[in-house]
């Protein structure tokens, strides 16, 4: 089952237990995987990996304005955010630790011969590739520099 067919599922599974904040967020999600199979040049297809990627941008853009609604003293909007983030952060593979992303830079800078800071865009074309979806882009940025700084 991929994933478009499994938040199909979870909406109706929603659906029978009524959690309102669930069926909220799996809609928004079927609805972005729909515009997406549908965009032209996407020949009704939408593979696992685009739709890994739908799944971590939306969960970056409610954590980002969680952030937002924090700072500007909207808790209760924040926990609406944080409550739909942490249903798509069931989708998403399971997070790297700072440990295990800081060896996997380490073997990274290793493969790509980088010495300093002038060879961070080298380790970052790697390692986003490698590292796409098991760790956010910012941190994989912040250790990085950390490494070859």
């Amino acid at each position: 089952m991929d994933l478009f067919e499994k938040v199909s599922e979870d909406i109706k599974t929603a659906m029978k237990a009524k959690d309102k904040v669930a069926l909220d967020t799996l809609r928004n999600i079927k609805k972005v995987f729909l515009e997406a199979k549908t965009a032209p040049g996407a020949n009704d297809l939408l593979s696992d990996a685009d739709a890994l990627k739908i799944v971590q941008k939306l969960t970056k853009q409610g954590k980002d304005a969680a952030e937002i609604y924090i700072q500007q003293g909207r808790q209760d909007l924040a926990d609406t955010e944080l409550a739909q983030v942490k249903i798509m952060e069931a989708y998403l593979p399971k997070q790297m630790t700072p440990e295990e992303l800081e060896a996997a830079l380490k073997e990274i800078i290793a493969e790509t011969g980088a010495s300093g800071a002038k060879d961070m865009g080298k380790v970052m074309g790697v390692a986003s590739k490698k590292l796409a979806g098991l760790a956010e882009g910012r941190a994989i940025s912040t250790k990085v520099k950390e490494l070859l700084g």
